[in-house]
């Protein structure tokens, strides 16, 4: 039963009071949500409220919501203050990655508030956000979204509590007379880049029209202090500096579709030369080069120090951010410092110690849901591995395991992906990239298994085939992935006579990584630096596969092994009735009519699973027979997803068709591996031919081929995720 309601869409004029007053008397004041839009212009606003009447003639007042149209309220019966200043977050934080409407909302205020049974108005927003893609309001679902840069990297995100502390503290840097340079120290996962992000929206943010009614104790704190820093420097002209072409793409890509920002904000830093700026913001700062190694950049670099009046052969891109700013905040973490082109750790040290210079820190780790103890395993285990006596590392919220067999590793990121999204592979850097110039090359080939780098430079983690590809440190630093399957090579090794890690220069295969390295111990402090960073990209888990024989089995002291029973095999249980943690299970078997017809029968059970999001979008049913056995052992329970469209070609599908005539499972069902051919004409396209084709050692199996009038009355139900129980 629906507990909310999305009023019609009512015009945003001198008549919308009236309007209100007959429509909703009984919320005149009581806590509700409105969205105000303009839907030629694609502009909206999210507010909320306690006395709708006056917050609606407030902004009739204002130039800027003038250009609005129309507005819809979001009643409830349910609602308290605190219920919808999380559904108006959640809705701007949505509504904004969803990228339908730009908002006009300031992100003040946007901080995580936390009260009694918010999971419960979890769901109520869940309900409101499916009711929003009905009217056309909102486009993408939920889950799309929440792996989305735009939303990962949104101005809008929730700050936790620390990371507000973050944001006073870098505005008291602002305000402070003394600081020309804040260097904020931050290691991997504390929310550098959402806080550089937010922290530049603010900024940007008009501050006329907040509802001070809105803001609790900590944003009214935060509130004062952007007025002084507002009132101080007047309307900045700023940047956000990153050094990383991949990932500044990315973050340029976000600034596109948020109000009051734009691309051309964000820079690299051979851009600095061309012009100062009242504050510049560096995000990754230990990645700003010196001239070492830069291969093609060699000519820009000499140019900017040129036109700066810098020394070229003692000068840093460092240098160029403190010249060409009247204040700078760079956020640095000198362990993600990952080739000898960046910027050596003494020119930071020596910054550290300027009278001019502001050093903060942030110190709460917010990524990988293995919390700090991960953190601090991942660090001893690289930086002083002599010194280990732990327990193998083990936690239900973070899946982190060894692997000795590296195709059940990718197979296992594979899963993953398809659940989640955003799991990939990634390497140290030591195998050649040989694919660049020929695709049919394969660059890492360890056993059966071959596999080729990254085949795009930038946004590869976004790209259609990276889930197929091997990413690289150049490719994945800053990124935020679910899962990451990590590839330690040979260039790295432990010698349990001295207990220290080893490195075989010969082995690395960077080339601006290593050739102006004599020190081998240099060389392994970055590589060190490499795998950590890496090692700190999985929110919800990392699995590691090692080369070399030694040094996995220093980490099996420390790993756990990965173990396929630990997997669901285990938790499959079977209910009559519905859970909030269940799927259904159909038994093909009993059908005597269509699919349709099977899921409204009354004998239907269903499987208790543990770790899958969006359950709603999955099914199970036994797979019979022996057509499928090299993948799907007989009798075996699958997991399939429920096909909503997109390309089936290459994946194994659960099919239903007049046509179809599969004598294992004596119905109108298969479960085959898909394959068609598309036929143009002047009418569109259709399918000239389908082909089901098994996938057995037993050779007497043959393709089922559809053609032409066959292929019409023909459905895929769903794709083929993996094997629960055999």
């Amino acid at each position: 039963m629906k507990n909310f309601t999305i009023t019609e869409e009512y015009d945003f004029d001198h008549l919308i009071e009236t309007k209100i007053n007959n429509n909703h008397k009984d919320y005149l004041s009581w806590p509700i949500v409105y969205l105000l839009k303009n839907k030629k212009t694609k502009a909206a606003y999210v507010g909320e409220t306690t006395d709708v009447l006056t917050r609606i003639n407030t902004h009739l007042k204002s130039e800027e919501k003038k250009q609005l149209s129309s507005v819809n309220l979001i009643l409830s019966d349910l609602f308290h203050k605190s219920a919808t200043l999380d559904l108006e977050s959640n809705l701007i934080k949505y509504i904004s990655a969803d990228g339908q409407y730009t908002l006009q909302n300031g992100n003040l205020g946007i901080s995580n508030h936390q009260y009694h049974e918010k999971k419960v108005y979890w769901s109520l927003f869940k309900d409101i956000w499916e009711e929003l893609r009905q009217l056309g309001i909102s486009r993408h679902s939920l889950d799309f979204i929440n792996n989305s840069d735009l939303f990962k990297y949104s101005p809008y995100k929730s700050l936790s509590k620390e990371q507000i502390k973050g944001l006073k503290m870098i505005l008291n840097c602002l305000l402070d007379e003394n600081a020309k340079v804040s260097l904020i120290h931050g290691g991997a996962g504390t929310g550098k880049s959402i806080l550089a992000i937010f922290l530049f929206k603010l900024l940007k943010t008009n501050l006329e029209d907040f509802n001070y009614a809105d803001f609790d104790e900590d944003d009214e704190d935060l509130f004062l202090l952007l007025k002084k820093v507002k009132n101080k420097f007047k309307d900045l002209n700023m940047a956000l500096v990153i050094p990383m072409a991949s990932f500044r793409k990315t973050i340029s890509n976000v600034f596109k579709n948020v109000n009051g920002l734009s691309q051309k904000m964000v820079i690299g830093p051979s851009d600095l030369a061309q012009n100062k700026y009242d504050l510049i913001i560096v995000d990754e700062g230990h990645r700003l080069r010196r001239r070492v190694n830069l291969g093609s950049y060699f000519g820009t670099f000499d140019r900017n120090c040129e036109k700066l009046g810098l020394d070229k052969f003692t000068a840093s891109e460092l240098d160029w951010v403190i010249l060409q700013s009247t204040k700078s905040i760079i956020f640095y973490d000198q362990y993600q410092s990952i080739k000898p082109s960046d910027t050596l750790k003494e020119s930071f040290k020596k910054l550290e110690l300027a009278p001019s210079t502001r050093v903060e820190k942030l110190k709460t780790q917010l990524r990988v849901r293995g919390g700090n103890n991960y953190i601090k395993l991942i660090h001893k285990i690289f930086d002083a591995p002599s010194t280990l006596s732990l327990p193998p590392y083990k936690t239900k919220d973070y899946e982190f395991y060894l692997f000795d067999d590296l195709s059940e590793m990718i197979n296992r990121i594979k899963e993953k992906n398809e659940l989640h999204g955003l799991s990939r592979m990634v390497a140290g850097y030591a195998w050649e990239w040989v694919s660049n110039k020929n695709t049919e090359a394969y660059d890492i080939v360890i056993g059966e298994n071959q596999l080729r780098w990254n085949s795009i430079s930038v946004d590869w983690v976004n790209s259609p085939n990276s889930i197929n590809e091997v990413g690289c440190i150049h490719t994945t630093q800053g990124y935020d992935l679910n899962y990451t399957g990590v590839i330690i090579g040979p260039e790295l090794n432990y010698d349990f006579t001295s207990k220290k890690l080893t490195v075989d220069k010969q082995k690395y295969k960077d080339k601006n990584g290593k050739n102006s390295i004599q020190n081998e111990e240099e060389l392994l402090d970055f590589i060190i630096n490499i795998y950590k960073t890496i090692l700190l990209r999985g929110i919800e888990g990392t699995y590691i596969y090692v080369c070399n024989e030694n040094l996995r089995r220093f980490l099996q002291q420390f790993v756990p092994t990965f173990n396929p029973s630990y997997t669901e095999e285990k938790l499959i249980k079977f209910s009559n009735t519905p859970t909030e943690s269940s799927i259904p299970f159909y038994d093909l078997n009993i059908a005597a009519g269509s699919f349709s017809e099977l899921q409204e029968l009354e004998k239907v059970k269903y499987i208790e699973l543990d770790s899958l999001e969006n359950r709603d979008d999955y099914f199970a049913c036994t797979v019979i027979g022996e057509s499928m056995n090299k993948i799907i052992p007989n009798g075996s329970i699958c997991l399939f997803k429920k096909y909503n469209g997109g390309s089936r070609n290459g994946l194994i599908t659960l099919v239903e068709g007049r046509n179809i005539a599969d004598l294992e499972f004596g119905s109108n069902y298969t479960i085959k591996e898909y394959s068609s051919k598309k036929l143009t004409d002047e009418e569109g396209w259709h399918h000239e031919e389908i082909v089901l084709l098994p996938q057995s050692y037993d050779s007497n199996f043959k393709p089922i081929i559809l053609r032409d009038e066959e292929t019409i009355d023909f459905k895929t139900l769903g794709i083929f995720v993996k094997v629960l129980k055999k």
